[in-house]
């Protein structure tokens, strides 16, 4: 399989706090991988540097065999190739559903208005959100914003998806509308690297599930390997926690 996104030792630091610690790590076309962890084990922290939201210190994130690291590589051309769904939504407050879903075309893309329109009533439609495009998102529950804010990362039309805890912020109630979205998504085929800690979606959706502690990879496998037999012990102090948590 060929790799929309290849790690090789990552480090990064928040002034003496070491966050990650060397990390190797690829994401294959098609794949949906899921990493699990503590909170303030890295995993977000990796997920914001691979979209460059954060500045790595040291190492290769390599896009099509380039290093993005590189000065004066297209940050604003590579991110919209991985586009980012973000836990608080981060919606544009003052624009309607649809104009969401069109400015990033427009603007970045260079789409013109009825082409941008087109597409992004595709996905709304996708996500069950196409009867909201009038809306502004203060309207809007926490569940409908989660996912008009997936459908404008696929009106990018991008080679893959990532997640950033993307039900941390809701409701118990709406956590399943969302979910069913993104297994929806999965099932699609789309390439979806998700950080997150609905234990039933790694679990049952993913291809691989990555486990991440105190800025490393601990274990790196198929699901089934993680959940019914993890080779480290604390991936199995994790998962015990976990699974009684939820």
């Amino acid at each position: 399989m060929s790799e929309v996104v290849k790690i090789k030792n990552l480090h990064k630091s928040f002034g003496k706090n070491e966050i990650l610690k060397g990390i190797d790590f690829s994401v294959n076309y098609g794949e949906v991988v899921c990493l699990i962890g503590s909170s303030g084990s890295g995993k977000s922290t990796l997920l914001r540097c691979i979209n460059m939201l954060e500045h790595a210190d040291k190492g290769e994130i390599l896009f099509h065999g380039e290093n993005v690291l590189e000065k004066g590589y297209d940050v604003t051309k590579y991110r919209a190739k991985l586009g980012m769904v973000f836990q608080q939504f981060n919606l544009f407050d003052n624009k309607t559903v649809l104009d969401n879903c069109t400015v990033g075309q427009i603007k970045v893309l260079k789409k013109n208005k009825e082409e941008a329109r087109q597409i992004a009533m595709k996905y709304l439609e996708k996500v069950g959100m196409d009867a909201y495009i009038n809306a502004k998102p203060r309207q809007l529950s926490g569940g409908q914003k989660q996912r008009v804010a997936i459908a404008r990362a696929l009106s990018m039309e991008p080679e893959a998806l990532l997640f950033d805890e993307p039900t941390s912020a809701l409701d118990p109630e709406m956590v399943g509308e969302v979910m069913k979205v993104m297994k929806d998504l999965a099932d699609s085929g789309l390439t979806m690297l998700v950080v997150t800690h609905e234990m039933s979606f790694a679990r049952d959706v993913s291809n691989r599930v990555v486990f991440m502690d105190k800025g490393v990879i601990v274990e790196d496998d198929i699901p089934a390997n993680i959940f019914n037999n993890p080779k480290n012990e604390r991936t199995r102090e994790f998962l015990k926690r976990a699974i009684e948590k939820y």
